[in-house]
């Protein structure tokens, strides 16, 4: 399975949430409090995404075909027709408020679409994701608070599956509807993760570099292996020195301590998931002894895997 492949695996999306909208302009719609990541995609008319609390940043305009990702640390955001309509409706805690007299319809259409579906309106697509533990957290992590995906045929195709599913009402539609809503998210990611001009942390843009791309599967695919920087150099075919070296410059940290990044995350959600002991978990993410492990455990965490555990209990 590769890296990205595996995060979205084990990042174990819930609560997912998918509502469409037919309106006329002008629309606003703003949302206080939005969850771990929103998924919008413009299907028929344009659209925009503004982020209420960072005025510097430009509004997203949404083509047809064009999908934004928004991530929960970007606060509260406005969609709308044109960046500057005022908001009509806010949505605070799964409620409707209407600000506005001219409010976005609430008229039901189908399920999961409202609006008014007068000649001239925006379809809008609205998906809303939780995402549980620390392997959620490092997927959000690739992503900048506001990210536009332009229209493209893997997505259009997806997009259209999930249009056409969500106005339906037949048995197994919720787990139809978030299946799909999965592989938007996934040819979206893909499709970012791929743009030249991706602003990506350092590892997942080291993944197209030679040798460090290749070391870093290695890495995820098998964290529990006690691994060597020379090990590693004689698999992806580089001299000890030269491979380290240039896995620093590609990453920003040593192999080694990319591994226990890695082996943190996974130990995080080990911890809060299972029921496993301290040195179950220890052995299952490559340390040969409890004591080890929970020195690396509380100094990236800030926590011994105990308290970690007491404060994550659900």
């Amino acid at each position: 399975m590769d890296v990205l492949s595996d995060l979205l695996h084990r990042a174990r999306a819930q609560h997912t949430r998918i509502h469409q909208l037919v309106q006329r302009p002008p629309w606003s719609v703003a949302f206080a409090d939005p969850p771990a990541l929103t998924v919008v995609a413009a299907l028929d008319g344009p659209a925009s995404v503004r982020l209420t609390e960072r005025p510097s940043d430009a509004p997203v305009l949404l083509a047809p075909g064009d999908l934004a990702l928004i991530g929960g640390s970007a606060g509260p955001y406005v969609l709308a027709d044109r960046p500057d309509t005022a908001p009509q409706v806010l949505i605070r805690a799964g409620t409707k408020q209407v600000v506005d007299a001219a409010a976005v319809s609430d008229r039901v259409l189908a399920p999961r679409t409202y609006g008014d579906g007068l000649p001239g309106a925006t379809t809008l697509l609205h998906g809303a994701y939780g995402f549980r533990g620390a392997a959620g957290a490092h997927l959000l992590e690739l992503l900048p608070p506001l990210a536009a995906v332009p229209a493209g045929e893997g997505t259009g195709t997806a997009l259209r599956l999930l249009a056409a599913e969500t106005v339906r009402q037949d048995p197994g539609q919720e787990a139809v509807l978030d299946r799909l809503l999965d592989l938007v998210l996934a040819l979206a990611l893909r499709a970012w993760c791929g743009r030249p001009d991706a602003e990506l942390p350092s590892w997942p843009a080291a993944l197209s570099v030679p040798a460090v791309g290749e070391a870093i599967r290695l890495l995820h695919a098998d964290p529990a292996r006690h691994w060597t920087v020379a090990e590693l150099a004689a698999r992806v075919g580089r001299s000890r020195t030269a491979f380290a070296a240039q896995f620093t410059r590609a990453v920003g940290e040593p192999p080694l301590a990319h591994l226990t990044a890695w082996r943190m995350v996974l130990a995080a959600d080990l911890l809060r998931d299972t029921d496993a002991t301290v040195a179950a978990v220890a052995h299952r993410v490559g340390y040969r002894d409890a004591f080890a492990f929970s020195t690396a455990f509380k100094r990236t965490r800030g926590l011994t895997p105990s308290a970690w555990r007491e404060l994550h209990e659900t």
